[in-house]
């Protein structure tokens, strides 16, 4: 269906995105699996496009861009490209919206140029081994002294953890009775004592975006390294995970889209019973009942992206749309491989990539059963 969301800007910075995509990436992505991480100097590369410091001030080197369309363009481009930028996204729509939110004049000196150009590269460590969408039951410390915090604990399945230059860090400040209070966010730098990386972690997909470990044994961060005021964490992280769910669901639809082309191109070449797919009844149907909900998740993320860029997009439609678009992939991804048969389950088939990395998204940014549970809040239930 017609898409009204973007202008002739955005369309010519996808362009320019694809022309990247095509030249410097696609042909880099079996090398880049194989060592589980992009290179550094990719991160550079997309810099010199200016697609990494979006909204980044001006002052800062980035293109002071209010709008969050063009992050959903190039978030669009790299799906469809069946690319990867590795960990950008969280660089870009996750942990840069807290630095432009919350840093002082001098943490922005210090860190917007950097992250703007991709000289410094950002991660956000929140889930730990016992604690994942509880934000509230991390067991993380910062121990205040007259040096700095003194960070201990660990965390896990942290998106960009081995490459980052910086990892903002939720760790318990102090104790009180509501276990949301007392949370603060310390950003720990690469090189501080005691700040250690643990292994890439082995997953099912997204082989090219760095997924490790991190421990604090006694780290020292000095007291401007706090980001916001001391125990706000908790408003903080909800306050930014509409628009981090906004991205999950932009990345979700445009798997789908990409799932649905590919598919309906593969089935009118592959030939079953000297007959071509495309012409038995019911891949001509599970085609189009896709379609039809591609489509639906489409209107119902434009109305979503257009709210947000309003400031008026809720945490209750934010879930909907995460939850909408997430499962609308996974059944997307599983009936196009099926249509592909055992061509499907081959990696260097473009639908098994999709496929393993469309099931994380029903678990990251909050899971399908807490988007529900925030619904069924919205409702009174």
């Amino acid at each position: 269906m017609r898409r009204t969301l973007y202008g002739p800007e955005h369309h010519a910075f996808a362009d320019t995105l694809q022309d990247f995509l095509t030249k410097k990436v696609v042909p880099h992505l079996t090398e880049w699996e194989e060592k589980g991480a992009v290179p550094r100097s990719l991160y550079r590369d997309v810099a010199s496009l200016g697609a990494l410091g979006l909204q980044v001030p001006t002052e800062y080197g980035g293109g002071g861009a209010k709008s969050f369309l063009f992050n959903c363009v190039l978030t669009e481009q790299v799906a469809y490209s069946r690319a990867t930028l590795g960990s950008l996204r969280v660089h870009t729509d996750v942990v840069m919206p807290y630095v432009m939110a919350y840093a002082t004049p001098e943490q922005r000196e210090r860190w917007l140029p950097g992250m703007a150009d991709g000289t410094l590269m950002s991660a956000i460590a929140m889930s730990e081994p016992g604690a994942g969408s509880d934000l509230a039951g991390m067991a993380t410390t910062a121990r205040h002294t007259a040096q700095g915090w003194v960070v201990s604990g660990s965390k896990t399945f942290i998106t960009g953890g081995s490459q980052a230059d910086i990892v903002v860090v939720v760790a318990r400040t102090s104790r009180s009775e509501n276990r949301r209070g007392g949370l603060s966010l310390l950003v720990v730098e690469d090189g501080m004592k005691g700040f250690q990386r643990g292994r890439l972690l082995k997953k099912l997909g997204l082989m090219t975006q760095d997924t490790s470990e991190l421990f604090f044994d006694d780290v020292l961060v000095p007291h401007d390294n706090m980001l916001g005021e001391e125990g706000r964490a908790f408003e903080y992280l909800t306050g930014n995970l509409a628009q981090e769910r906004l991205s999950i669901a932009v990345n979700a639809q445009a798997q789908s889209v990409t799932a649905l082309d590919i598919t309906t191109a593969y089935v009118k070449e592959r030939r079953v019973f000297d007959k071509a797919l495309s012409s038995f009844q019911n891949t001509k149907f599970t085609l189009a009942d896709l379609d039809t909900r591609v489509a639906a998740g489409q209107a119902l993320l434009d109305r979503a992206i257009a709210d947000h860029e309003e400031g008026a997009l809720s945490a209750a439609d934010a879930a909907r749309v995460k939850l909408y678009c997430t499962e609308t992939q996974g059944l997307v991804v599983d009936a196009c491989l099926q249509l592909h048969g055992g061509y499907g389950y081959i990696r260097e088939y473009d639908i098994c990539r999709l496929y393993a990395d469309a099931r994380v998204t029903r678990i990251y940014g909050g899971t399908s059963e807490v988007m529900k549970t925030i619904i069924a809040k919205s409702l009174g239930l």
